[in-house]
């Protein structure tokens, strides 16, 4: 049964403020910043978002908008084909807001997820007009309760001038006490954050602002888009069955416990296979600090696996959400959601040791890594939260396939087109073909692990090539700048790598660059 607005919602003189989706959207004006909730398809605000897109559609404005991550329920396709979006960050996922972003129409500003408050909170972003935020329930003094994601949800109604509340009676009564918000001083004041475990709690359950503020209440009944995880294949298994190995090693000599690290791994279908594959491995008493409690991570819970994970959202397929919502209160005492300015801090990842598992969209032979452009120019969805984990994290590793397209692109190249993930901050490269453990090794020695270990063996003749030609030029980090991006120039031109595979452009020598006979994953 559905609540009533009168259960969730115990802030005096309340109705007073009740507005229709379509009265709350005249508050949002030409020009405004505006904030909204929502964390990879969880928690969006679902109904004055697109009573704006029509509005817009009479009545042009636009606005930037600033949101925790990517929204469901096709809000951003809405907000773009009304043109409402001058600006938007600082991640997306939607498949008409990425051709406007590339076509130069949208203004997209791709962050690392746990700086956009931070920069907003010290006024480097302007100003929030607007914040519109989904609740479960709003306290007796306007505190607001946030559904399944906090994201940046808390700054946003606590900077901004007026907050539109869609209270969304649908969501279950669980959510409220699930959430963790704390909000860190401003420097130079600032103390230090006493997160010490996955499962510490050092805020409260709501967002503290002034009641004051609250401009309007939009009473709402509407779901969150299921996630679109894939089934794990073939593939993601054998990826899974890489990293789970070199996991057992690691415990074997004495590098990682039993129980491993806290683990943080990206949204999609290869991450999530990886952490069901956890399910097979010996390891007990795993413990997540991530941005996303997704499928896999219930699925580990309900294992027996896992005995606790901290995110800042909750995002679920349609199979997984019909099992778990109705039973959430099952998971109360373990699970929690912070906003992502916690879930992805870089002195908490490096206090706990994070064990990061993030996608690759494509590796060169040197360990850099590209997770945001296709063929150096055009936005995929954004660098999200991978850099604040893989930049801190007691070990950052990427998984991807070692082609797309069928085998027509290769997944790891001479030199990626757009670096968002540099060798520095790489550790471990997994493939279905094997694992890459870069950690202690120069580049000439990456690079013959890489290409031996991780890449497709169609394309390895093609890349020893490029590397001997490349070390018979010399230099720490060798390369042949005028054929450094001629695989992507063929992908531009050919929709394909294949051609690079022929006898003419694959012959190899061997190479003088001396690498370790040991160097070996």
């Amino acid at each position: 049964m559905k609540a009533t607005a009168s259960e969730r919602c115990q802030l005096k003189g309340w109705e007073s403020r009740l507005m229709s989706a379509d009265e709350a959207a005249e508050l949002i004006q030409d020009g405004m910043i505006v904030g909204m909730s929502g964390f990879t398809r969880a928690g969006e605000a679902k109904e004055v978002p697109l009573a704006l897109a029509r509005r817009a559609r009479h009545d042009p404005l636009k606005i930037s908008l600033m949101t925790g991550a990517s929204l469901g329920n096709d809000i951003d396709r809405h907000l773009t084909e009304a043109g409402v979006l001058a600006r938007r960050m600082p991640f997306q996922v939607d498949k008409t807001l990425r051709g406007a972003i590339n076509r130069g129409e949208v203004m997209f500003i791709d962050q690392h997820l746990s700086e956009t408050v931070e920069q907003l909170r010290n006024k480097q972003l302007g100003h929030i007009d607007v914040a519109i935020i989904e609740a479960s329930a709003i306290t007796a003094d306007g505190g607001i309760v946030p559904t399944a994601s906090v994201g940046n949800s808390a700054s946003f109604a606590i900077l901004a001038d007026k907050v539109i509340i869609e209270l969304n009676l649908a969501t279950p009564a669980a959510l409220i006490g699930l959430h963790d918000i704390y909000i860190p001083q401003m420097r130079p004041a600032r103390q230090p954050i006493p997160v010490v475990d996955a499962s510490t709690r050092i805020g409260v359950d709501h967002i503290p602002i002034d009641p004051a503020k609250i401009a309007a209440i939009v009473l709402t009944e509407g779901q969150d888009s299921p996630s679109t995880v894939g089934i794990p294949n073939e593939d993601t298994q054998r990826i899974a069955r890489h990293l789970i190995g070199f996991f057992e090693h690691e415990v074997e000599v004495g590098r990682l416990p039993p129980s491993l690290m806290p683990l943080q791994a990206g949204i999609g279908t290869m991450s999530n296979a990886v952490l069901n594959g956890l399910m097979e491995g010996p390891f007990e008493d795993l413990t997540m600090y991530s941005e996303v409690l997704q499928d896999s991570t219930f699925n580990l819970l309900d294992s027996g696996k896992m005995t606790f994970a901290s995110g800042s959202s909750i995002t679920l397929s349609e199979e997984c959400g019909q099992r778990i919502w109705p039973h959430l209160a099952d998971y109360r005492d373990r699970i929690v959601l912070r906003p992502q300015e916690m879930s992805n801090h870089p002195g908490i990842v490096r206090r706990l040791g994070i064990i990061a598992i993030n996608t690759a969209l494509e590796a060169d032979i040197y360990g850099n890594v590209n997770s945001t452009h296709v063929n150096a120019t055009r936005m995929m969805n954004g660098i999200g939260g991978s850099g604040d984990f893989a930049r801190n994290g007691h070990l950052s590793i990427f998984i991807t396939k070692s082609t797309a397209k069928n085998g027509a692109l290769s997944s790891f190249v001479p030199f990626v087109s757009h670096v968002d993930h540099c060798e520095h901050d790489v550790d471990i490269l997994v493939s279905e073909h094997g694992l890459a453990d870069l950690r202690g090794l120069a580049p000439r020695e990456r690079a013959d692990i890489i290409i031996e270990h991780c890449a497709d063996p169609l394309y390895r003749p093609a890349l020893r090539a490029y590397f001997s030609e490349a070390c018979q030029r010399g230099g720490h980090t060798p390369h042949c700048l005028e054929k450094a991006l001629s695989w992507h120039l063929a992908a531009e031109q050919e929709g394909s790598m294949l051609g690079l595979t022929e006898p003419s452009c694959a012959g190899h020598q061997p190479h003088p660059c001396g690498v370790r006979d040991d160097a070996t994953a």
